[in-house]
This record gives C-alpha cells, structure tokens and sequence, in this order.
C-alpha cells in the first residue's frame, strides 16, 4: 500500500483519532479496524473473543487496543470508554445471524438492544465522544415481500427476533438522538451526533459464520463436501464487505466534522440494478471455482425472508456515496481470496483493500478523490 496515500481518504479525517469499534473481531468490525489502521487511526476495539476458529481478526494482527467485554456489560464499557476516551464509535457488536436468533431470542434481544443502550449511555457520559454509527441491518425494515427497494423512510418491523432486535436498535437510536445527543446543548454528551446505518448483506475474505451463504460454501469445499442450500430463490441485496464499510466511513467523517445534517438513518446497498438471486451469486462463484458443490434443502423450522431489496438514492445525493464493485467483481474477490488461504494459507486482505481503493479513485468516487 505504499505510495497510496490511503491516510488522506476521507479527508484525512480519521489519521491520528482515536475510534472505537465495538464488535471489531467479527467479520464486518475486522475489515473495518483493518481499514481504519491504514488510515492512520489509533483504533480501540471492544468485543467477546473472535466467534470463529479461524477468525479474519486473529488472522489480521492488528496493531490496535483489543479489549474483550460484553456489550451488555455497562461498567465495563464505561470503563473502556473513560479510559481510552475515543472521538468516534462504531456500534458493530451484535448477535447476527437470523436462524440463531430463534433459537436463543433473549440474547438476540439483549444484544442487539440492551447493547446499542450501553454505547450511547457510555457515549454521553464520555466528553471526548462526538460522533457514534449504529450499524444495524437491511432487515430492520417491515418486509411485506415485495420486490420495491427499501428507503429511509419506510416503517420499521421484523418477523424475527433478528430483524425485529434490529428495529429496535433503530429506535433506541432515534431515541437516544432526540433526547440527549442535540448537538445544541453544552451539558456532556448532547453535543454527540448519531447516524445509523443500514446494509446489505454483506460478503468477502474472511468470514466463517455459521449460517451464512458463502462460509457454509467454503466450509464444505474446504472438506470437499456438497454444501446444503435452504432459500435458493431468496434475493438479497450482495455486496463486498469494502462497500458498505466505505460508506460508514463516509458518514462518520462528515459526523466528525460537526455537519448535523448526516444524522439520522442511511442504506448502503449494490449498485447493481439487477435483482440477484442465491441461484444466481452461486452460478457465478463456480464460475470462479468449479469444485463448489451444493444441493437443494426445504427448511421450514426457521423461516427468513424471501426478498429484500434497498434504495440507496439518500447516500447517493447526499453523501456522494455510491458502490465500487459489481456483483461479478464481488464473487471473483471473494473466491481469489478463500482459494489463496485455503491453498497457500495467503492473506489477501491488505491487497483486496488496496484493489477497491484504487478501483474508487478511477471511478472518482468522492470518498477517494
């Protein structure tokens, strides 16, 4: 990455703050320390131990604070908190995962409200704290199975405890917003301002969830197995986990520099204009690596949503935000990068980093200009 520059992106907003993430062994929350250390920022990370064996994260090595605690656990992030006294907080600490969200609701529910309460207490008690993103989900929203693309203004919901825990961190948000984090006050705290921030679902090196369409696939090709395929005609909103992940970055500078217009709620999605199917990612990813294998299974015990779609059209306009890479560029990432840890136990994660940066700086894509 020499001679990139990468600590200017962003406006050079991130180089030398202090940023706190929480969940940042998760797949999502490591691209992002990842990211954020190239940028320049001393990065503090708070979350359980990495979920997974491997992990993206234990991979990385890091340099950066890693504090393991529990997002449910108030005196312990407070703790963190004072301690480290961070200028920014990306909320990414949460259970994830849909069909595990019915089989233990409570600690769904726990996490993913109890947990974003505790940040933005442990923000408002810490001076130095100015901007907080809450990543929640695509799947915040009342799915009524249509094929119209989400906005930011559509009714919350959930069917599931996941998505409906994930409206509810919306609205703790809002709450939280409007009834401490002004930006009009002088009292600690309500000079905060908060944005939340919705994605889809997201894919890429380094994630070995269970439950999750492309891990599964690289679970079983790794054992030279058929990987079981539940919801073979769901449509999902894919994209590499660099996209999303910009435009958190996007929003927390603007958020850093005092510009109370980009609170509120924000869809991060494709910019593919195409409705992709699971059908149609896995035809594409053996186009890619032939060995991958799959059948057709009927799960009715943990139902999902069939369709979700998001319009992106707010992050466009107003934050010159919009996707790098395409679906096929996506898939052929996130099978080069599988295939070299597999073969060559190679960590393509930096290469993958700098490919998506240069590709947004000839697309002219504000965050990298």
């Amino acid at each position: 990455m020499e001679g990139m520059e990468i600590e200017n992106l962003f406006g050079g907003v991130y180089k030398n703050r202090t940023v706190l993430i929480t969940g940042h062994t998760g797949f999502k929350g490591s691209w992002l320390a990842l990211w954020l250390r190239h940028l320049g920022a001393r990065v503090i990370g708070y979350a359980l131990k990495p979920p997974t064996v491997p992990s993206h994260s234990a991979l990385l090595r890091l340099p950066l604070v890693s504090v393991t605690g529990d997002v449910r656990d108030l005196t312990k992030l407070q703790k963190t908190f004072l301690k480290y006294q961070p200028e920014i907080v990306f909320h990414l600490a949460a259970q994830p995962l849909v069909r595990y969200s019915y089989k233990d609701p409570r600690e769904t529910f726990e996490t993913n409200i109890l947990g974003t309460v505790n940040v933005c207490e442990a923000s408002r008690g810490t001076k130095s704290v100015r901007a907080i993103v809450n990543v929640t989900s695509d799947k915040c929203y009342e799915n009524k199975e249509g094929i119209r693309a989400h906005s930011e203004e559509d009714p919350l919901g959930g069917h599931d405890p996941y998505s409906a825990s994930k409206a509810c961190s919306e609205i703790v948000s809002f709450a939280y917003a409007h009834s401490f984090f002004s930006g009009r006050s002088s009292k600690p705290g309500s000079r905060v301002l908060l944005a939340s921030a919705r994605a889809g679902n997201v894919l890429g090196g380094g994630d070995w969830a269970e439950d999750r369409l492309i891990p599964d696939v690289m679970r079983a090709l790794s054992r030279k197995q058929s990987v079981p395929i539940r919801n073979f005609r769901a449509i999902r909103p894919w994209q590499h986990v660099l996209e999303p992940l910009s435009g958190y970055l996007q929003l927390g500078s603007k958020l850093l520099k005092g510009e109370r217009q980009y609170s509120g709620a924000w869809n991060f999605g494709p910019g593919d204009e195409k409705i992709i199917r699971v059908a149609e990612v896995l035809s594409l990813l053996k186009e890619e690596w032939p060995q991958i294998a799959y059948h057709l299974v009927t799960d009715r015990v943990f139902p999902e949503a069939k369709t979700l779609c998001l319009n992106c059209s707010k992050a466009h306009a107003k934050l010159k935000w919009r996707a790098v890479w395409g679906i096929k560029r996506c898939l052929q990432k996130t099978a080069a990068w599988y295939k070299d840890y597999y073969t060559k136990r190679l960590l393509n994660s930096d290469q993958d980093l700098c490919d998506y940066i240069e590709d947004a700086r000839k697309k002219k894509i504000a965050w990298a200009a």
